[in-house]
């Protein structure tokens, strides 16, 4: 390490690193169960490293069959159907969700990122899953990929009290990673009563994640993107618009003018011109 480089900085900034990479969490030399009191007292190395010596080796698990395996997984998502169904307002819904336990993600998260904005305007946003920033505040679209999305709308004259945001899980997956399709289907059956319950008549899905979540379509996003679909809330019909991910955007931001484009068409589709 050069001289002339305060040590405290060259920490921070690898923190800092860590922390934007998704990052949140340090490793013991011991396994944990983090679902548990986290306040316990650590066990020492020399006496973890005995104690794993010591412990018997662990049985061969067989894997379940297909069905026994997915039983669970339906199980939860009628489950989560059920309740979704009961809500009839936004604010009973978000109660109803943040007592869900059947999503694992809600043990690991800080915080239920429910949504954000007006939910009588006439667009909604729908993303994928909450960053570290969300799971921090409790709202969708919080950090970089939010700020770039706060721009877009500004770039067609709207701003986060002209438009309804939320995402198809409402709670981070660890490190960022994207959520599986268990507990995509797990979590559909609230966020599609969130559009029922709202009083928009476009819908905006970014990313592929939740245009296939939502529009059932099997194409990418770069082919799906800039198309105009029917989505069926309830007895009403909305117009739905395929777009790229606001953060996708920050690692291509070549792309941007693909969802420029895609905004500008659904400016024109608000002020009621072809």
């Amino acid at each position: 390490m050069p001289h002339d480089l305060d040590p405290r900085a060259t920490l921070q900034a690898l923190l800092d690193f860590y922390v934007e990479a998704g990052v949140d969490v340090a490793l013991d030399e011991a396994p944990r169960d983090r679902f548990t009191d986290d306040d316990r007292e650590p066990v020492p190395p020399a006496a973890a490293r005995t104690a794993f010596a010591e412990r018997p080796p662990a049985p061969v698990r067989q894997p379940l069959p297909p069905t026994a395996a997915a039983a669970p997984a339906d199980a939860v998502a009628e489950d989560a159907r059920e309740r979704a169904r009961a809500a009839r307002t936004l604010e009973e819904l978000e109660g109803i969700l943040a007592a869900f336990e059947g999503c694992a993600l809600r043990f690991s998260a800080k915080n239920l990122a429910f949504a954000d904005g007006n939910p009588q305007a006439r667009v909604m946003i729908v993303g994928e899953a909450p960053g570290a920033d969300e799971d921090r505040i409790g709202k969708p679209f919080m950090g970089r990929a939010g700020q770039l999305l706060d721009r877009m709308l500004a770039a067609i004259g709207l701003d986060r009290t002209q438009v309804y945001i939320a995402n198809i899980v409402p709670w981070r997956p660890p490190g960022n990673r994207m959520p599986t399709p268990q507990e995509v289907a797990i979590c559909r059956p609230f966020i599609e009563r969130q559009i029922e319950l709202s009083a928009a008549e476009f819908l905006v899905c970014v990313g592929g994640a939740s245009t296939q979540a939502l529009l059932g379509v099997k194409d990418g996003i770069l082919k799906t993107r800039g198309r105009w679909f029917s989505y069926q809330a309830g007895g009403r019909t909305i117009r739905a618009l395929a777009t790229l991910h606001p953060a996708y955007l920050l690692r291509q931001p070549l792309q941007k003018r693909l969802a420029w484009r895609d905004f500008r068409a659904l400016r024109r589709a608000l002020d009621g011109r072809p």
